[in-house]
């Protein structure tokens, strides 16, 4: 029998005082086999909700969670840069403190290590947005997207797992998955898209908050190119243009909510595109985007 394959999660979080017990249950509850869950690192930046209180309730209860504190908020990837160097396995799992794993995303995340060729694998972010608005359509879109993306070459987010072989990532990434991403490649290692590893997470509710999180990540990946010269997929015109029809054929009635979704898509990026090139503004440090922190998780929403 092969001995099971132990991993450290990391949770990087800034004020998830709603969210941030169910979270660490979710992992405490993870139905695991093959995986044996050695300890949940919290990584909290400088959180004044009382995160760090529920965080501490639970540390008083079970000995495999630690909390890590900053006094100053520097940046997600400076938080990772942490959890790596504090994790004691070689295989670490990174979620968001705004999301939720189904009960099997662990194990389908961390199994797929026994072939030695992996060096990363990324689960399906699944919103909770409700998909009639028209904010929430897009959402919707944008998530379907990057899974038939993530099918064709693999694009990881929102939680993520890797062999630890590495001390850290840019601080200045404001696209973590993606520089970790840049370097797991660079070693010659696969990515290992893993759609049955759901995680639930909500985008933005309104048109600020969710052309503010485009503009982040639309900067976030040119600045990806010019420092760690690593294009995701998303980045790939062909691909995109190619779902987004797909897309289209498949139901055409959506069509004013998708061409809403691809102009809004297109303005994002060029505001990206004049923070990073003409504002030189890295957003590694990002305003949070405050509709994106409510998540109610049901566990009933289905996806095709």
């Amino acid at each position: 029998m092969n001995p099971r394959l132990e991993c450290s999660i990391g949770i990087i979080v800034h004020n998830e005082a709603s969210n941030i017990g169910k979270l660490i249950q979710a992992l405490l509850d993870q139905k695991l086999q093959e995986v044996s869950l050695k300890e949940i690192i919290v990584v909290s930046s400088a959180s004044t909700d009382g995160t760090d209180d529920i965080v501490r309730k639970y540390q008083d209860q079970y000995q495999q969670i630690k909390l890590i504190t900053e006094t100053e908020r520097r940046g997600k990837s400076a938080a990772i840069n942490k959890f790596i160097k504090a994790a004691t396995t070689e295989l670490l799992v990174i979620e968001s403190g705004d999301t939720i794993p189904a009960a099997e995303t662990v194990e389908k995340l961390i199994s797929p290590f026994l072939n030695p060729e992996i060096g990363m694998t990324g689960g399906r972010p699944v919103p909770e947005n409700d998909p009639i608005t028209l904010i929430g359509y897009s959402v919707n879109l944008l998530w379907r997207l990057h899974h038939r993306m993530a099918l064709i070459r693999p694009k990881l987010g929102e939680m993520v797992a890797f062999r630890k072989l590495f001390e850290k990532i840019p601080e200045k990434s404001a696209v973590d998955e993606a520089s970790i991403e840049a370097i797991i490649q660079e070693k010659n290692l696969q990515l290992k898209y893993i759609p049955q590893a759901i995680v639930y997470n909500k985008g933005p509710e309104n048109l600020s908050d969710f052309i503010k999180q485009r503009r982040r990540i639309a900067a976030g990946h040119i600045w990806l190119q010019q420092v760690q010269n690593y294009e995701v997929s998303s980045q790939k015109g062909n691909i995109l243009l190619n779902l987004t029809i797909a897309e289209l054929k498949s139901n055409f009635r959506q069509f004013p909510k998708l061409l809403f979704t691809m102009l809004i898509e297109i303005y994002s990026r060029l505001l990206g595109w004049y923070d990073l090139k003409i504002r030189k503004r890295n957003p590694f440090k990002w305003e949070i985007a405050a509709s994106t922190k409510k998540l109610e998780h049901n566990g009933n929403k289905s996806e095709n």
